[in-house]
């Protein structure tokens, strides 16, 4: 993987109220957590300057989605300056409950993305095939398109990490094998080398996510292509920090 800095991230969901997060942050802060890895949780957004606050400087806090614009008549939703105001440099966008459950749209996506970046916040992408577009052998098809429509509004990836969460492995229990996670990164690489850059498919950060835990991580961590998680559920529990440290 050359150069690339592991990257693991924690994405509560709609998980955790003020008593969780002081247990999460209890372990995350005695844990001994590698150097060699970037670490950065994501609380729901109403806990953001709470979770920032629990926790040691060198835990990075992300939220879990954002808006395309500033501040304006948009009920619900918050913007990067309000995530940087509350002291957190990264958010999740794309993820696929955001886009399977609540309907947000490439375009969307690539709007949020283009925004966030523009306002200095480190962006962790997330991109993934649903189970029907798998066993259509559409992976790829879909995974690239995904990735088409962030393109057109990065200018320094350096500021991305790419997620690739396949939906039927979320939650699910099933997890994709080591090998069929490196075959999608691998192929991602090579795509991206010939849409953007040598040097940004072989910079870039892709990470995995779905349903790593403590029994698999190691596995997934050896493989070439693989630069680390985004972890759901297994990042409330002690567990999260031997998920950290796969690659010690």
């Amino acid at each position: 993987m050359g150069d690339r800095k592991f990257f693991v991230g924690g994405n509560w969901k709609m998980n955790g109220l003020k008593a969780d997060i002081d247990v999460i942050a209890g372990f995350m802060n005695a844990g001994s957590l590698s150097e060699n890895t970037d670490v950065v949780v994501s609380p729901p957004a109403i806990y953001l300057e709470y979770t920032r606050e629990k926790l040691n400087p060198n835990i990075g806090v992300a939220a879990q989605n954002c808006y395309k614009e500033g501040k304006g008549a948009f009920t619900g939703d918050i913007s990067p300056e309000m995530i940087k105001d509350c002291g957190c440099n990264w958010v999740i966008l794309g993820h696929s409950e955001r886009r399977n459950v609540f309907g947000e749209n490439d375009q969307l996506i690539g709007e949020k993305t283009k925004y966030a970046l523009s306002q200095g916040l480190g962006v962790i992408a997330c991109i993934g095939e649903k189970l029907d577009e798998r066993e259509s052998n559409k992976t790829e098809e879909v995974v690239f398109r995904q990735t088409e429509a962030l393109i057109g509004n990065i200018k320094d990836w350096g500021k991305v990490v790419l997620a690739y969460e396949p939906v039927w492995a979320i939650g699910t229990g099933k997890t994709a094998t080591p090998d069929q996670a490196q075959e999608v990164h691998k192929a991602l690489r090579k795509w991206l080398a010939g849409k953007v850059s040598d040097a940004v498919a072989q910079s870039v950060r892709i990470i995995y996510g779905g349903s790593v835990n403590a029994g698999n991580c190691q596995e997934l961590a050896k493989k070439e292509d693989i630069d680390g998680f985004l972890v759901g559920g297994a990042s409330l529990k002690p567990d999260f920090v031997k998920i950290i440290n796969a690659k010690d």
